[in-house]
């Protein structure tokens, strides 16, 4: 179907709606940012003797150790299981983050937003 607008003025009228696309998909990344900011991320190292929450800010909530994991001849592996688990909680926290911004982007990356 041909559009009755002249010439010069049909490409005014694609940059307008490219414009107002480009807006919309910056407040549904907006959204998705804010929403997983407000999640939380649990994971856990050791068979479960090592559990951890992060915020979708990637900031540690909570960690929690099974007494039989606590052992004062072996610190290093009780650092270990929490470096493993508060790692595993990132990495979840991001792996949702650009799962949902591909659900916008249709995953094209935009640098920068995320």
């Amino acid at each position: 179907m041909k559009s009755n607008i002249p010439k010069q003025f049909q490409g005014t009228q694609n940059m307008n709606s490219m414009i107002h696309q480009a807006r919309k998909m910056q407040d549904q990344i907006t959204a998705v940012q804010e929403d997983i900011e407000q999640r939380t991320f649990t994971a856990s190292a050791g068979g479960g003797a090592v559990n951890v929450v992060v915020t979708g800010k990637k900031t540690l909530q909570s960690i929690e150790l099974k007494p039989e994991v606590v052992d004062k001849d072996d610190i290093e592996m009780l650092q270990d299981l929490i470096i493993s688990a508060v790692n595993e909680a990132i990495n979840n926290v991001e792996e949702t983050t650009e799962n949902e911004m591909n659900k916008i982007t249709g995953g094209v990356s935009l640098p920068g937003l995320f």
